[in-house]
C-alpha cells in the first residue's frame, strides 16, 4: 500500500514540477484569474441556453448542482489538504483556497457539464476553457493531479448518468418552469 502511496506522490509532484516549467509572476496572475473564470463563465451558459431556449437549460443547471454536492461529499470524508498549504509553498500562499483538495469540485462540477451543451463549437470552447482551468489548479497548487483525474471520472460518470435521464429532468423540469412563467419551452 505505501508503494502505491509513494507513486501517486511522485506523479502528484511531477506534474506539479512539469507545471511549474512556465513558472513567472504574470502566469500566476493570470492562472487566478482563470481559475475564479467559472463565476463568470457558469452563467453566462446559462443565460446562453436560457436565451436560446435549449431544454438542457434544466439538466445543465441540475448536474452541477449533483456534481457540486457529490464532491463536497467527498470532500468531507477524504479531507486532504490542498498542495498549496503544505510546508514549502508558502509562497503560492496568496493563491491558495481554503478547503479540502480531493477531489477537485472545479474537476468534479465543470467536466461533465460538456455532455449537455449541444452547440458544437461552445462544447469546444468549453472544453478548452476547462482543461486551462485545470491546469490553472495544478499549477497554482490548488490541487494534485490526482484531485483533478478523480475529479474527472466522477464527473463523467455522473453526468452521463443524468444524461440518460436528461430528457425526464427536462420534461419535468420544463413544465414546472411553463407553469411559472408561461409557456416557453417545448414539452
Amino acid at each position: 500500500m505505501s508503494s502505491i502511496y509513494s507513486i501517486i506522490q511522485g506523479l502528484n509532484l511531477a506534474a506539479y514540477q512539469a507545471s511549474q516549467v512556465l513558472a513567472s509572476p504574470l502566469l500566476y496572475q493570470v492562472m487566478s484569474y482563470v481559475v475564479e473564470s467559472y463565476f463568470v463563465v457558469l452563467p453566462l451558459m446559462l443565460i446562453y441556453l436560457i436565451y436560446k431556449k435549449d431544454r438542457n437549460v434544466f439538466v445543465f443547471a441540475v448536474a452541477g448542482l449533483v456534481l457540486y454536492i457529490i464532491g463536497d461529499i467527498i470532500k468531507m470524508i477524504v479531507r486532504e489538504p490542498r498542495p498549496c498549504n503544505l510546508q514549502g509553498t508558502q509562497y503560492l500562499q496568496s493563491y491558495c483556497d481554503t478547503g479540502y483538495s480531493f477531489p477537485s469540485n472545479h474537476a468534479t462540477v465543470l467536466t461533465g457539464l460538456a455532455l449537455f451543451i449541444n452547440y458544437k463549437y461552445l462544447r469546444i470552447l468549453y472544453i478548452l476553457w476547462v482543461i486551462l482551468l485545470l491546469f490553472g489548479k495544478l499549477f497554482l497548487a490548488q490541487h494534485y493531479l490526482t484531485d483533478l483525474i478523480a475529479g474527472v471520472i466522477i464527473s463523467l460518470i455522473v453526468a452521463r448518468v443524468l444524461q440518460v435521464y436528461s430528457k425526464k429532468i427536462n420534461d419535468v423540469l420544463a413544465g414546472i418552469f411553463n407553469r411559472i412563467f408561461g409557456k416557453v419551452y417545448k414539452i
